[in-house]
């Protein structure tokens, strides 16, 4: 009689709070939790895919020379590259570029937080805080955006800058130069003095 109740009672038991593994439970409250945050506030990745995720090549200290017919044209310099061989570019991180004229001299240096080299034609973009600076007498021009064309031997930018120099003060929108920035065609333009010269004119 007594081994009959006992057994009862531990059936009871059993029936009224299940045994569950360490490893279960902890498995079970996982899940709880990961569903609770997918019905509250969607499915949040735990990691952000990056540049260095997709290059298919990292380099730290990048330096790369632009040249045609045989003289360098820019030099360009970066903290990071990564390159990417199906769309044949490079995307850098704190660029440094010189440019050089036809005889080999410096004529101005850019830098920039970002760009893009493509390194098939040479052309160049920067982004991000871009300053320019004219050797010649330290003109210096500031904009968010700039593209370097190598076959024209060109920049230019659609987005708002300013240009000073010891006889200039420029604000504008849009341009387009030579790196020397000696002649710079320029629309919305406002300032006093220089070379600058709107469309058209």
């Amino acid at each position: 009689m007594n081994q009959e109740a006992s057994r009862k009672g531990v059936e009871g038991r059993r029936r009224g709070t299940a045994y569950v593994s360490p490893r279960r439970f902890f498995l079970t409250l996982l899940l709880d939790v990961f569903v609770i945050s997918g019905c509250s506030d969607g499915i949040k990745p735990t990691a952000t895919i990056s540049a260095a995720d997709t290059a298919d090549q990292v380099m730290f200290g990048m330096t790369h020379y632009v040249t045609s017919a045989g003289v360098m044209r820019a030099r360009v310099r970066a903290d990071t590259a990564f390159f990417y061989s199906p769309v044949q570019q490079a995307e850098l991180r704190n660029v440094h570029v010189t440019f050089y004229d036809a005889t080999g001299h410096e004529t101005s240096v850019l830098t920039s937080r970002e760009g893009t080299v493509h390194w098939m034609t040479g052309d160049m973009e920067g982004r991000g805080n871009v300053i320019v600076v004219r050797n010649s007498d330290g003109g210096t021009l500031r904009t968010e955006k700039i593209r370097y064309l190598q076959v024209a031997n060109q920049v230019n930018s659609e987005l708002p800058f300013t240009f000073d120099s010891p006889q200039q003060h420029m604000k504008g929108v849009g341009f387009t130069s030579d790196p020397d920035f000696k002649i710079v065609h320029a629309t919305h333009l406002t300032g006093t003095g220089g070379q600058f010269v709107l469309p058209n004119q």
